[in-house]
């Protein structure tokens, strides 16, 4: 069953705010996730085991050495990941 109520619609707009905010993918993916894992922690919504699937292939997307810059693939992945993740809340 999805989270409802204000905490809950107040958190998936919160993840797509980011998701959507100007500026580099790499950096609103990362935010947009650091926004869901504490929606996780306060309880606000619910993991899923699609949405873990999913945020850890975006972890995948996101890694880089020291000094390597993401871009290309890696944005272009993280903005495919976020928007199936922004699909999947709903059900959250």
């Amino acid at each position: 069953m999805a989270s409802s109520g204000s905490a809950a619609a107040a958190a998936r707009a919160e993840f797509r705010a980011a998701m959507e905010a100007k500026g580099h993918a790499v950096d609103n993916a990362r935010a947009a996730a650091a926004d869901l894992e504490a929606a996780f922690a306060s309880g606000a919504l619910q993991r899923t085991p699609l949405l873990d699937q999913m945020l850890g292939d975006l972890g995948l997307a996101l890694e880089q050495d020291d000094g390597q810059k993401l871009g290309g693939k890696s944005a272009e992945a993280a903005r495919f990941i976020l928007r199936a993740i922004s699909r999947e809340l709903d059900n959250a």
